[in-house]
């Protein structure tokens, strides 16, 4: 059976059950500060367990894709782990519990209808520990199922509880047992676990005894995974061995140059790279680029050990973007969206290779340092030196390893891995110790249910008849509050203020009561609830009082502007640049936009120039706008563009423009395309590798930018005594005259810094009968470095040169050694090393090559890195 087939076979057996198919959540939820990354199937439905959401379905089923990175140090080298993987899920909220959820997985299973797995080689688990005996699930299996005693393991709190050891050791909250089910694969010589059913029908509250009570609504939450099934179906030993997998192995294999087979030595690195690509492939197609925080910094961090695996296998120049098509012909069946962007996703992933390439190539130099340290203290490479070399250099330690072994060293590991550990726990986060918390918006969302948003229409921007169902006084649930409060946050029933939400930012106003009044600085959005934060100025307010909401309205008016035009520059987009430039993210605010969108290259003054006409084109057309309720099947049907990484609800707020732009929105816009008046790019620059980002301002902020610039121009045109449209030829005359006296200049310094060369020689480092001569030369043109390298080595028998320069805020590098020296050291070596300290690159000849960079405040440190280079090779 195909991994396709079973998916949809899984989906279609729980919708004949009476559960309701649900699509995948985003793979990084926006709105969860626990994850970084979706973990699991239930993390979408946390709501609905802890209550605090009235579940529209109290049984769904969703097929959920999910990254985890807690194993994956076992990525690769088990048959089972990955870091992307789909989990097949079923849900109840309320509903069916134990009895249900049991049969419906045997069923499933062994029934020829469906999986007809021989029943004989299944095995369960269910809970039995010093908190208790799941007795009632025991009892299912034996005495309905019919599975023998000998063939149920009754396992501790550990392995069969969610969370686990949760009786024990918490956290407080939802939890309860689990009973697993294991396939006994012919041949094999252990058991592999399918299907984790969780039945969560406690809260736990305080520690043992006596701390689990019984839920009022008793859940179920189970999981099968899909890899791991498929591998069971199609009777293979390995995940990376089924019909999914295998060809990206494959693919993988021959991009890296090498011939994959599952038990040779090129086995596991070559899983890993498959997995880590699918895994970065979906991260940054939901808009994650590869960066220093949070999931970025997970992204770059796969991204860098898959390159790793394929440099230790001697691929030397990017690669892992060429594997990105095999990932998209393997996934876009389950979902088609990840074939959109793809150039995106590989530019971004060869970018970001391209720059761990050259660290590599900076750190080797410094591993070489370490590496003869250790020499002389056991053959132990330090684990600080290690850890230096993996924080300030990005040198994985599997590099630091492989390295040492290569030249008969160790690493010291479990030191290294302590301080890694202190690191983490240094630096991290919110983790998923408090994943089904209840917090006091939580509390008063179950208790009030979920806020009307009544702003859309225009009339209601006043909106009378409130009621307060929830106060928030710094940070806590509370009855009342006044003036004397500083952080507060006031939930009613309904309002006309808009939550911040798809970019467009948060309403501002006032909310009048009978007896006070509060300044409402910003609306948040949490859960369904709208959450209106300020200063009460006097009064008292207190939960159940009745307010007027009235919307700052000027404000109000320039957001729809802004917010309707962002519609419009997409359209622009797409009829100027293609299809391909996907939306990234947005920021509606009062009369300005700002909209990210995937692009490999900046956009050319022209086509800025067309996007522009395009957009003020269809602003006089005036084409009405429109809003519609539908499904979100219907909606994709009729065009629609969706946000790829956002999650939207079964019934989706469709907004047209004209029939131009189809969009799902909920934000707020204006009447028609007219009301915009006029549209203004301001500007256009990169965000994140791959991503774009433009700026434009709408209504008054675009005029009074026109007069601005005009102002602007009046001005310079006196000063520089010229008509504004003489303005282009004139400052080009003064740069003209500014570069001729430039040049003057730098040939006179060069002169000079020529004049010096018998001191820096006297004055040179000498190693063996080699001179090293390193140097920041300021204030030279570039063609001087050629002529000083050229000098110090014709004057000079035996001779290490590099040198380096800033020009208008770049640098420039050379490096050179005579020419019989090359047997042993390479100037192009040297100049790709400093180039890289300064993020840049270069090369040439053995003898001498030049470089070019970017971050002139490093020159230094390049420089010194330069000689440090020389030293060790020529020692």
């Amino acid at each position: 059976m195909k991994t396709n087939e079973l998916r949809e076979k899984y989906l279609s057996f729980f919708e004949s059950k009476g559960c309701v198919r649900k699509p995948s959540d985003v793979l990084v939820p926006k709105a969860d500060p626990t994850v970084l990354f979706t973990p699991a199937g239930m993390n979408q439905f946390k709501g609905e367990f802890l209550g605090v959401v009235k579940p529209k379905d109290t049984k769904v089923t969703t097929c959920q894709k999910c990254l985890r990175t807690g194993d994956i140090s076992n990525v690769g080298v088990t048959a089972y782990h990955h870091t992307f993987f789909e989990m097949l899920g079923n849900f109840s909220f309320g509903d069916y519990f134990k009895r249900e959820a049991i049969h419906f997985a045997w069923e499933f299973l062994t029934d020829k209808k469906w999986l007809g797995i021989d029943g004989e080689r299944l095995t369960v688990s269910v809970y039995k520990g010093k908190h208790g005996f799941d007795e009632e699930a025991y009892k299912i299996w034996n005495d309905e199922i019919g599975v023998p005693d000998k063939r149920i393991a009754c396992l501790e709190e550990d392995e069969n509880y969610w969370p686990a050891s949760a009786p024990s050791e918490g956290p407080d909250g939802v939890c309860g047992p689990c009973s697993e089910i294991f396939y006994h694969p012919p041949g094999f010589d252990g058991d592999v676990e399918i299907w984790n059913l969780v039945f969560t029908q406690f809260e736990r509250k305080g520690n043992p005894p006596d701390n689990l009570s019984p839920l009022p609504a008793k859940n179920i939450d189970t999981g099968m995974g899909l890899e791991r099934t498929a591998a069971v179906m199609q009777g293979v030993l390995s995940n990376f061995e089924n019909d999914l997998l295998k060809p990206l192995c494959h693919a993988a294999a021959e991009v890296v140059g090498v011939k994959y087979e599952f038990d040779s030595p090129v086995g596991r690195p070559i899983r890993r790279i498959a997995d880590h690509v699918r895994a970065c492939t979906f991260a940054i197609h939901e808009g994650v680029a590869p960066d220093k925080d949070k999931e970025a910094y997970v992204v770059r961090q796969l991204l860098r050990r898959a390159s790793l695996e394929g440099f230790l296998l001697g691929k030397n120049e990017p690669f892992l973007s060429e594997v990105v098509p095999a990932v998209v012909d393997a996934m876009k069946s389950a979902y088609p969206d990840i074939a959109d962007g793809v150039d995106s996703v590989q530019n971004t992933i060869k970018e970001e290779e391209e720059q761990f390439l050259s660290v590599v190539e900076g750190g080797l130099t410094r591993f070489e340092r370490c590496a003869k340290d250790a020499k002389d203290a056991g053959g132990i490479v330090s684990a600080e030196d290690v850890f230096n070399l993996h924080q300030e250099n990005g040198f994985l330690v599997e590099l630091s390893e492989a390295m040492a072994e290569s030249k008969g060293l160790k690493v010291d590991r479990a030191e290294f891995d302590r301080l890694m550990d202190k690191h983490r726990e240094d630096s991290k986060g919110g983790g998923m110790g408090g994943v089904m918390a209840e917090g006091p918006l939580d509390t008063i969302l179950k208790e009030a249910g979920e806020s009307e948003f009544e702003g859309y229409d225009k009339s209601n921007d006043t909106l009378t008849g409130c009621k307060v169902v929830g106060l928030i006084a710094d940070g806590v649930k509370a009855d009342s509050i006044d003036s004397s409060t500083t952080e507060v946050g006031i939930v009613l029933d309904k309002s006309s203020f808009y939550g911040e939400a798809g970019g467009q930012v948060g309403d501002t106003g006032v909310l009048t009561f009978d007896s006070a009044t509060f300044d409402v600085t910003d609306t948040k959005k949490h859960n369904g609830l709208l959450v209106h934060a300020g200063k009460v100025s006097n009064g008292t307010i207190k939960v159940g009082d009745t307010a007027t909401a009235s919307v700052n309205s000027s404000r109000r008016e320039g957001i729809r502007r802004a917010h309707s035009a962002t519609h419009i520059l997409h359209h622009a987009l797409h009829e100027v640049i293609g299809d391909k430039a996907t939306q990234r993210g947005s920021k509606v605010e009062d009369d300005a936009l700002r909209f990210d969108f995937a692009h490999g290259k900046a956009v050319g003054a022209e086509e800025l120039e067309q996007i522009e006409n395009i957009i003020n084109a269809r602003i006089s057309e005036g084409a009405d706008v429109t809003t519609q309720l539908m499904p979100i099947e219907k909606a994709r049907e009729a065009g629609a563009m969706a946000l790829f990484g956002e999650k939207y609800p079964d019934l989706v707020r469709v907004v047209r423009i004209g029939n131009f732009s189809t969009e799902l929105c909920g934000g707020t816009h204006a009447a028609s395309s007219g009301q915009v008046g006029f549209c203004k790019v301001v500007s256009e620059d990169a965000v994140s590798k791959g991503v774009r980002r433009i700026s434009a301002v709408t209504g008054q902020r675009a005029l009074l930018r026109v007069r601005e610039t005009e102002k602007l121009v009046k001005e310079l045109s006196g000063l520089l005594k010229t008509q504004p449209a003489e303005l282009p030829q004139r400052i080009e005359a003064l740069q003209n005259e500014m570069k001729e006296a430039k040049q003057k200049l730098s040939a006179q310094a060069a002169k000079s810094v020529l004049g010096q060369i018998d001191e820096l020689l006297a004055a040179a480092e000498t190693v063996g009968e080699t001179k090293i001569v390193a140097k920041n030369l300021k204030d030279i043109p570039r063609s001087a470095l050629r002529d000083f390298a050229d000098e110090l080595r014709r004057k000079c028998p035996s001779i290490a040169v590099v040198l380096g320069t800033v020009i208008d805020g770049k640098v420039a590098f050379i490096a050179a050694v005579s020419k019989e020296l090359t047997k042993t050291v390479k100037a192009s070596d040297c100049v790709k090393l400093v180039a890289g300290v300064c993020g840049g690159g270069g090369g040439g000849r053995p003898d001498i090559a030049e470089a070019g960079a970017k971050l002139p405040e490093k020159l230094d440190e390049a420089i010194e890195a330069g000689a440090n280079f020389y030293r060790d090779a020529l020692s």
